[in-house]
């Protein structure tokens, strides 16, 4: 093994060349790409291009630029504890993007990659029709902080609550706050859930929080196993904070309040557990039925 990367190391000579190793490589090793990118040829490029400095927009200028000696050691370096140590790209540059917004991103965190990113951008419109007049919206499960930045920056007059249980996930959330200049219109809260929130003041909720069961706990690729636990696994049937969620929104939402949440492949099981709710599933680029919209009157217990 360690040969091959030697001679890697002598023999390649452009960009064009590194990214064809890379995928080789990937391909070898079995690499399971799911955290951003669709396949070994967008991720090998990403990381070679990273690596280099380059823009991967101008990706076509560099393929036949010849690499100094150290960059090729650096892009090697890099692809080799992908392949060896099976982390996730996001973690070996510590940046993750949702459309065009860059965050940062370590192992205190999972991999920002939710479809309520898509959501935003214009999936919420036919039920919430001025985002510039929302005052007061919440994220729950926020994680590393990326859907309370993009809440922030669609919902530009609001005042953003931002809760997760893990105080380490909050301080990568506050490095992207602060990225942002965020830091007067998003507060960070650590809590279960709601805890810390205002009862009766959200005009809009959204959360992607833990719903992976325990079947499928138990079948993660290696990539995976990387992500924090804790914000992965819900429980035997992946409901229990969706479950949570539902019950407890109410309470927090105003009058004519939404929650929106991602819930992945588990409409088919909520929609049993809750055969009452008129459940309203985003149709998103990204994949349909793994968000839906909700308001408060609709949820149970609601009153």
């Amino acid at each position: 093994m360690s040969q091959l990367w030697d001679e890697a190391a002598q023999q390649l000579v452009t960009v064009r060349d590194h990214i064809r190793f890379a995928v080789s490589a990937f391909d070898r090793h079995d690499v399971f790409f799911g955290h951003g990118f669709p396949g070994p040829v967008e991720e090998a490029s990403y990381l070679v291009l990273h690596a280099l400095g380059l823009s991967h927009e101008e990706r076509s200028l560099w393929l036949d630029a010849r690499l100094l000696p150290e960059e090729s050691v650096a892009v090697l370096d890099l692809v080799r504890r992908r392949v060896e140590k099976r982390l996730p790209a996001a973690y070996l540059t510590h940046e993750a993007w949702l459309g065009p917004f860059r965050f940062y991103v370590d192992e205190r965190v999972i991999v920002p990659r939710s479809f309520i990113a898509e959501a935003l951008e214009e999936g919420l419109d036919p039920w919430i029709d001025d985002f510039e007049s929302l005052e007061h919206v919440a994220d729950i499960c926020t994680g590393g902080g990326s859907l309370a930045v993009l809440l922030a920056l669609k919902c530009p007059h609001a005042q953003v609550d931002a809760v997760d249980l893990s105080p380490e996930a909050l301080a990568v959330a506050e490095r992207n706050v602060s990225d942002y200049g965020l830091e007067d219109r998003i507060q960070l809260i650590q809590g279960d859930l709601f805890e810390g929130l205002t009862p009766g003041a959200y005009e809009l909720i959204v959360s992607n929080p833990p719903y992976v069961d325990e079947k499928a706990m138990q079948a993660l690729p290696a990539e995976y196993r990387h992500e924090p636990h804790v914000a992965l696994a819900s429980g035997t049937d992946g409901l229990d904070h969706v479950k949570r969620l539902l019950w407890e929104a109410p309470r927090y939402l105003e009058p004519g309040g939404w929650l929106v949440m991602e819930v992945g492949h588990q409409r088919p099981l909520l929609e049993d557990a809750f055969p009452d709710i008129p459940w309203v599933w985003l149709d998103l680029p990204g994949g349909d039925s793994y968000v839906f919209l909700v308001r408060r009157e609709d949820l149970p217990g609601a009153s």
